[in-house]
């Protein structure tokens, strides 16, 4: 097997690579890390005992179950900076960050002031407040393609509201979607999905009734050919093009060259609105999100995770004349109790200052690049086939020999592999997602000692793999 086709890394155009300044982020000190020996697990095996009897499961969203890798999850019991650590007193440098949000690392020092100091001021008002205003300047700055923007409190709410709104703005009930991109669990986001779905192998979920599920339409990412055939087979029944800003819940893809200007040229062509699901990629890319790495103007955003620095919530935004649509200003009916409560929008708007400061995305992509084409470095040598894309942030190491473009390409990974791999790695103290259809995350926390630390760790897991 030659070495090219076995081990590929696929990054972001140059572009969006940050700026060239030294960073002055400063890192947060890891006082609490001890050494390690071998993980124990008593306490940890004994609580999953005790959830599953109680919750579905065990865990309160699937991917956590560890049904994809074996095994039984640990249960974390505190975080700060790159680590987090477990009831058993087991340390592991995380590349999860709950998912994404913690983009600063886990209670940053100057987040936990702010939010210490928003408790005291009571946790939830169901009433205005600034914080909403200083929030969505915030958020509208960093997307100009946003004249408005309504805070909710999960991306599922988002991704749920903004089709509602595209539906009745376009007076259309069909949406496209794409394979192995996750929307969220609302039901008609449901039909082949990504993420946990992916990983559970339940791509259709029982309980999304077939008369909702025949208005989803599905096309292969990064194929502008199965998008056009289907505003083809129904030119004036689509409402929406709905699409993930960089798919990472099939694991990260990236668009191939032209194929989101495509999808945005495809929608005017037939009066269908473009939305972008940034909730992932929003601040995860660049300040800015996909939008602004690939030149595109989508008529309504989705956003979450960063924009609330680990605490619930999402939005979505758009141009004036669509958002005026929402009730009170219209007659398209959303609301929510917790919607842009004080303490989400206090833990985001210090999030966001934090990520505005100079130099601080040039040195999240040359963490994530220097840990992923290690990796990559790593499994060449050792004869591992073996597929990486890099987005910002983010990356993921697909265990296959062949490109991956799409879902297709993904689900050709070596899924017992990958789950050798997690094993070994969760035995070294590294916390990776237990999916091989999911992100690695890095952090401003994360330091060159927590790269060499993991990279050593890997040389180590990939031995014999």
């Amino acid at each position: 097997m030659g070495t090219k086709r076995s081990a590929q890394i696929l990054k972001l155009p140059a572009a969006s690579r940050g700026e060239s300044s030294t960073c002055k982020e400063v890192s947060i000190s890891d006082s609490l890390a001890r050494p390690r020996g071998k993980l124990r697990a008593g306490r940890s095996l004994c609580m999953f005992k005790k959830a599953v009897k109680l919750i579905p499961g065990g865990v309160d969203s699937p991917v956590r179950a560890y049904k994809a890798v074996g095994g039984k999850p640990p249960f974390i019991e505190r975080a700060r900076g790159s680590r987090i650590y477990d009831v058993d007193g087991n340390a592991y440098i995380d590349y999860i960050g709950s998912w994404g949000p913690m983009i600063v690392g886990h209670a940053h020092p100057r987040v936990s002031v702010a939010l210490k100091k928003a408790i005291d001021r009571g946790t939830s008002y169901g009433a205005p407040t600034g914080l909403e205003v200083t929030m969505a300047e915030l958020t509208l700055k960093a997307f100009p393609s946003m004249d408005m923007v309504r805070f909710v409190s999960s991306g599922t709410e988002a991704t749920m509201s903004a089709i509602r709104l595209a539906r009745a703005c376009t007076g259309r009930d069909n949406i496209i979607k794409f394979e192995g991109c996750y929307h969220g669990h609302a039901d008609s986001l449901l039909v082949k999905a990504g993420s946990g779905a992916a990983t559970l192998g339940v791509p259709d979920s029982p309980g999304v009734p077939a008369d909702l599920a025949r208005h989803t339409y599905n096309a292969v990412f990064n194929d502008l050919g199965s998008v056009e055939a289907l505003f083809e087979k129904n030119p004036e029944g689509v409402a929406c093009v709905i699409v993930e800003g960089v798919p990472g819940n099939m694991g990260v893809v990236l668009p191939r060259d032209g194929f989101m200007a495509g999808l945005k040229a495809l929608c005017v062509k037939y009066g269908a609105l473009l939305i972008m699901d940034e909730v992932m990629s929003g601040f995860r890319l660049c300040y800015g999100g996909a939008q602004k790495v690939y030149h595109i103007d989508p008529d309504i955003t989705c956003l979450g995770k960063v924009i609330g620095g680990g605490l619930p919530v999402g939005a979505f935004g758009g141009k004036r004349a669509i958002m005026e649509m929402l009730a009170p200003s219209g007659p398209v009916y959303q609301a929510g109790t917790l919607s842009g409560n004080p303490i989400a929008m206090t833990a985001g708007i210090e999030t966001l200052k934090l990520l505005q400061r100079k130099g601080v995305y040039e040195r999240l992509f040359k963490t994530a690049s220097s840990l992923c084409d290690g990796i990559v470095e790593i499994a060449r040598r050792r004869g591992v086939p073996c597929q990486a894309a890099v987005a910002g942030s983010m990356f993921t190491v697909f265990f296959t020999d062949r490109p991956v473009e799409n879902y297709g390409g993904a689900k050709r990974s070596d899924l017992k592999r990958f789950a050798r791999y997690f094993t070994r790695m969760l035995k070294a103290g590294i916390y990776l997602p237990p999916s091989q259809f999911e992100a690695v995350f890095v952090s401003l926390a994360h330091t060159k000692d927590d790269i060499e630390k993991t990279l050593d760790a890997a040389e180590k897991s990939f031995r014999g793999l």
